[in-house]
């Protein structure tokens, strides 16, 4: 049985293996084709062959629109395994009218927030947002969906007039993998994994393929195709570029934290540079004041995003600057204009909950108990306001007196000093603000944190990149963070619109190489094999029968919780004819989905 909103948390390593390399074509002296057996088609000529550099949700959503367009794609990637940064993140969508809004009681519409884009965001192009929040829709929401992706909730975010953050079941990998496993299923879709980018190959002023190196055996390799989608991710884990293009207003801070994708070093934004391609805004950087460093990588500059949005925010004399409810866009330029560029966050016992570190691997409360809360190096905790800011090095008197001005206001029921709370603000921040009088007290420093790349490789509103006279490099498109996301977000972000352009200009570019192709084949002509086209999960367990307790109890729970049957039975898919059976020992790796009760 396949429910159509279900989600994939877990790709089976049966699955996982499928992908390693498999159907790749060597053609003499290391050089590669995009092909392998393709399928029948009918079409106005050669299917297009497509080379996508990065196995990330922009690269995976590029290769996915291509494969059911009908062209070969090979993707490659520096890891062994798929989703990039976004894998690893929080996972929230910003998508505009849709059924979990309707069902929460938001109205929102294209035009509502076409103008919070643009109010918000500060030099934003405004004809990607108007493209994206006209079909954020249906080339976001209903895709995924159809996919398997389910939404658990919406969210609110600074600057959006509604909530419209779409909040995915699993976080960032409950986003990417259904794409990723559609990816697995198509026939003309390959994979060559820990397989590094070094240059792009151009003939006749036309990128014609990508040169590589095998991270394992330092073999090189030049894989050929009539097309090349560059999603190779941002520039914000090399310090080096980062501060390059730092925002001139700003001084480079004395300490900041790397808290972007492991492999977002600008590799994609080099490779473009160096035949002529033009990088736009690259000082729109997105980047946070809530930089912790990382426990599980001590001694290195790699920091996580954390935040409780229940506390306060102070400076090195225990003040507030800034109101923390604006986020980073209210936040940051204040931070950056402190005589000492960090902050402290603090809150109560009552509030720690909230406490919160993005990231798929985060969500275990008792992980982040045990990696933050019991580390000395990072929190600071007190019975007492006076010992928590002798603990924290904050001067007394001033967190002290921050703490009870605070508490005053929230009496009051209007921040007179930033407008956090108050008459007219929303209902998340006035809920968020209660008082901080429960012992014992947190103290948690951070530091500016490195995070998306807003500005990037330049491209056209059919995602081909161009060169500094603004002409198209033939051959040649990017999409994702390594384009700024479009400049969809300017200056700012209202969150949630990084993984959703990502998902649009992956659609973007490969419609727009399939169209240069003149291939014809239409997109949804594609046949995929489902489950529910040959069981009917619901029949079977509508009658109890003997001997089958545990098939009926387990999936009862599969129909309540709309699970995807590829969750316990990824060795059947993609569908074969030939060998279409359960593997006792995959399934095994399935039993932990129900059974996670303790003694």
């Amino acid at each position: 049985m396949t429910s159509r909103s279900g989600v994939a948390a877990v790709i089976p390593a049966a699955v996982m293996l499928a992908a390693l390399g498999v159907g790749l074509v060597v053609g003499g002296r290391g050089t590669v084709r995009v092909g392998g057996e393709p399928p029948a088609r009918s079409s106005n000529g050669p299917e297009p062959r497509v080379v996508v550099v990065g196995a990330g949700l922009s690269g995976l959503t590029a290769a996915l629109e291509l494969a059911d367009g009908g062209a070969q794609v090979v993707v490659i990637d520096m890891s062994s395994v798929y989703g990039g940064h976004a894998v690893m993140s929080q996972g929230g969508v910003s998508i505009v009218d849709t059924p979990v809004q309707e069902a929460a009681g938001q109205k929102d519409s294209p035009d509502l927030a076409y103008k919070d884009f643009i109010e918000w965001g500060e030099g934003a192009n405004r004809e990607w947002v108007r493209y994206y929040v006209d079909h954020s829709r249906e080339q976001i929401y209903d895709w995924l969906i159809d996919l398997g992706v389910q939404f658990s909730g919406i969210d609110s975010a600074p600057g959006n007039t509604v909530d419209r953050f779409h909040q995915p079941a699993g976080r960032g990998i409950g986003l990417v993998t259904p794409v990723f496993r559609a990816c697995l299923e198509r026939p003309n879709v390959r994979f060559a994994w820990n397989t590094r980018a070094d240059s792009l190959v151009v003939n006749n002023q036309r990128v014609t393929g990508v040169r590589t190196t095998d991270m394992r055996d330092d073999t090189e390799k030049t894989f050929e195709a009539d097309a090349v989608v560059l999603a190779t991710g941002g520039f914000q884990s090399n310090l080096d570029l980062v501060r390059e293009f730092w925002p001139a207003e700003f001084d480079f801070p004395k300490k900041i934290l790397a808290g972007s994708g492991r492999h977002s070093m600008g590799t994609g934004h080099d490779m473009v540079r160096k035949i002529g391609g033009a990088l736009v805004k690259m000082d729109y950087q997105w980047n946070y004041y809530s930089g912790l460093p990382d426990p599980q990588n001590p001694g290195s500059n790699k920091g996580l995003n954390a935040a409780n949005m229940w506390g306060i925010l102070v400076n090195w004399q225990g003040k507030r600057f800034a109101n923390d409810h604006g986020w980073a866009k209210d936040v940051m330029p204040a931070l950056l204009r402190q005589e000492q560029v960090t902050c402290w966050a603090i809150f109560d016992e009552t509030t720690k909950k909230e406490f919160s570190v993005s990231g798929s691997d985060w969500a275990d409360a008792e992980k982040v108990e045990r990696l933050v809360f019991q580390n000395p190096k990072l929190v600071q905790s007190a019975d007492t306001l006076e010992e928590l800011a002798r603990k924290s090095g904050l001067p007394v008197k001033g967190l002290t007196n921050t703490v009870r001005r605070y508490n005053s206001l929230i009496e009051k029921g209007v921040d007179d000093d930033f407008g956090r709370f108050g008459p007219g603000k929303t209902k998340f921040n006035n809920e968020a603000s209660v008082k901080i009088e429960t012992p014992p007290f947190y103290a948690i420093q951070t530091f500016p944190l490195t995070r998306k790349s807003m500005g990037g490789v330049a491209i056209d509103l059919a995602c081909r990149v161009v060169d500094k006279k603004q002409q198209p490099i033939p051959g040649l498109y990017a999409v994702g963070e390594l384009t700024g996301l479009a400049l969809i977000n300017g200056k700012a972000a209202l969150e949630g619109t990084f993984l959703g352009p990502c998902v649009v200009t992956g659609r973007v570019a490969a419609r727009s190489i399939l169209q240069a192709a003149g291939w014809k084949q239409p997109i949804d002509s594609v046949d995929v094999q489902r489950c529910a086209d040959c069981h009917d999960v619901a029949g079977d367990i509508a009658d109890s029968r003997p001997g089958y307790w545990h098939f009926e109890k387990v999936h009862a729970k599969v129909l309540e919780q709309k699970l995807d049957c590829r969750q316990c039975h990824g060795e059947l898919s993609p569908y074969r004819e030939d060998d279409h059976r359960i593997n006792p020992r995959v399934l095994t790796a399935a039993c932990m989905r129900c059974h996670t009760g303790r003694e």
